[in-house]
């Protein structure tokens, strides 16, 4: 079957119908309201809610209107959290300066050269991380298991952050941490319903105010006690032995580590990028980089400032309360500023923080969610349920007091993401474009993907069941610190060696998707030219629609997901002799 797409007529700029069957004619045959009785969700209300954002689905070009900057500085200002003050604190007051350097780099270093093929992806083709991962070795159903792990990195970091603004409004209003786990909580409703539209405005007007606050204090202190850097680099941590040991860094970049998954809201943003052509490439390329991979930079240098306040403000306040960030600002901005001036300084940076941050939270849960719960139930019940969903996981961590036990609910839970992130890098990085056993154009449509690829899934499955099995001590204690490292390097070999095993068999169930025009144009960009889905009657550019298996006709990548009979999806393509 082959579908012509639609064309626009250039004398009058309206769009010809396809050759063949008209769309409605298509429906006539196999009415919405047959699809509604089957399961679908409404096209009229489905259409409206993913058509805000494009949520699950390909970002179309026509959509994507924003400049390579607009879209980096968007991305980087959802990376705003004060998280990364409390775990190079913790870290560091547990281990000592120089251990905690060390792990902060390792970690970076890690999380770069893996963000960094996963971030170019989403960027270039205008997918998020989930659908790249359902082509990219997890198979349509496979990627499932990484969208509930992503789900959970969202809810466990807005609880986190809740806490921090919690104990910010404790300090600065006397409110209760459990009424302040609550206004954190219903604060950020009101902005994550538009989805980027709104998140874009917010972070580009608010990243101003809050790198000023948060690199003001620290460059006054360098300046006026050069005392502190040398109590800073000298700090031997709570055991006081001093030096670096291998243990103790491998412990600490665990914790770093379990940041991986950033790199999954970096691309929710990156997904918007315009088109990379021979005009933008420079600027598109430093865009990609610094709002992709580029967040571990600021990452760690916060992790770094965070230790460095906490070892500031030690003596003072305790090394329970040195590790919460709205004590390490408020001893920062007392040494700066005027007593009147100092708490409600620090409150204000640790709310604008936790807004920044949490917006993109409760966003890319929500897709996250959404994502599996639609390809599993073939329902699609809006995002918004899933936004609630998502708040209510982080509120119960938060009434928990998870920030008590912040560093052992990290440690385990990094293995898991760098389990999941290392699998699909290497994917991209080996399988595509080294031997060229995973399809190099991305895929995440039904019917063209096998349910379960064996090459992510097994990769996966035993790079964190054996890495949390050493997390915790069950393969001895001399081998826990090393449960990061197992985590990485089982995935990396496990992910090209399972390829090669099953000659690449299980990544496309199709190789043509009925549609004669290209997924691509010369330039290797996404094409924009639109069709109509025959079952919500919307139109959608190329790489979002593939052929109706019963009719002449496109169906959009939603609809599919949601045919609960499978009318719409294309057989699969018989096995090679």
């Amino acid at each position: 079957m082959s579908v012509e797409p639609q064309l626009t007529a250039p004398d009058s700029g309206r769009q010809l119908p396809p050759a063949g069957p008209s769309a409605e004619q298509a429906v006539a045959d196999h009415t919405v309201a047959d699809h509604a009785a089957a399961g679908h969700l409404r096209p009229d209300q489905a259409v409206t809610e993913t058509l805000e954002d494009y949520t699950l689905r390909f970002a179309p070009r026509s959509y994507r209107r924003w400049t390579p900057m607009v879209v980096a500085t968007t991305a980087l200002g959802g990376i705003a959290y004060m998280a990364d003050f409390s775990i190079g604190a913790g870290i560091g007051l547990t281990h000592g300066t120089g251990n905690a350097l060390a792990a902060i780099l390792v970690a970076a270093v890690v999380i770069f050269v893996t963000g960094f093929p996963l971030a170019y992806y989403g960027a270039r083709y205008n997918i998020d991380l989930d659908l790249i991962t359902r082509g990219s070795g997890f198979g349509y159903y496979g990627s499932v298991l990484t969208s509930v792990i992503f789900a959970s990195f969202t809810f466990i970091f807005f609880a986190l952050e809740g806490s921090i603004m919690a104990q910010g409004l404790k300090l600065g209003l006397g409110l209760p941490l459990w009424l302040g786990y609550l206004v954190s909580t219903f604060l950020v409703i009101p902005l994550v319903i538009y989805g980027m539209k709104a998140l874009s405005k917010l972070q580009v007007w608010t990243t101003p105010v809050w790198l000023l606050l948060m690199v003001g204090p620290l460059l006054y202190l360098v300046a006026t006690d050069p005392g502190t850097v040398n109590r800073f680099l000298s700090y031997a941590g709570a055991g006081g032995h001093g030096g670096v040991n291998t243990a103790s860094v491998l412990l600490g970049a665990g914790v770093c580590l379990s940041l991986i998954a950033q790199i999954g809201e970096q691309i929710d943003y990156l997904r918007f990028m315009p088109p990379k052509t021979e005009a933008n490439k420079r600027t598109w390329w430093t865009a990609v980089v610094m709002a992709g991979p580029g967040w571990v930079v600021l990452g760690a240098l916060k992790q770094a400032i965070g230790l460095f306040l906490a070892v500031y403000v030690l003596a003072e306040v305790g090394p329970a309360a040195a590790t919460e960030p709205i004590q390490q600002f408020k001893g920062a901005f007392a040494a700066m500023m005027p007593p009147w001036l100092v708490i409600p300084l620090a409150v204000v940076l640790v709310v604008i923080s936790q807004i920044k941050i949490n917006v993109t939270n409760a966003y890319s849960g929500s897709l996250a969610w959404t994502n599996s719960f639609t390809r599993v139930t073939k329902r699609y019940p809006g995002r918004m349920v899933f936004v609630l969903a998502n708040l209510a996981f982080a509120l119960i961590l938060m009434e928990a007091d998870m920030f008590s036990f912040l560093n052992g609910i990290l440690g385990f839970y990094s293995n898991c993401a760098i389990a999941w992130v290392v699998t699909v890098a290497t994917d991209i990085m080996v399988n595509k474009y080294l031997l060229k056993l995973s399809p190099h154009a991305p895929e995440f449509r039904r019917g063209m993907l096998y349910p379960v690829n064996p090459v992510g899934v097994v990769a996966f499955v035993a790079a964190s069941g054996l890495s949390i099995a050493m997390y915790f001590h069950a393969l001895g204690d001399a081998l826990q610190p090393y449960s990061p490292v197992a985590a990485a390097l089982i995935a990396f070999v496990l992910t090209p060696l399972v390829a090669v095993v099953t000659k690449g068999r299980y990544y496309l169930r199709r190789t043509g998707d009925g549609i004669d025009e290209p997924l691509l144009d010369a330039d290797g960009n996404p094409r924009a030219t639109t069709y109509t889905c025959h079952v919500c009657r919307q139109e959608f550019e190329r790489p979002d629609v593939a052929a109706c298996r019963t009719h002449d006709a496109v169906v959009c990548s939603l609809c599919l997901s949601t045919d609960r009979i499978g009318d719409h999806v294309l057989p699969a393509e018989p096995a090679a002799p």
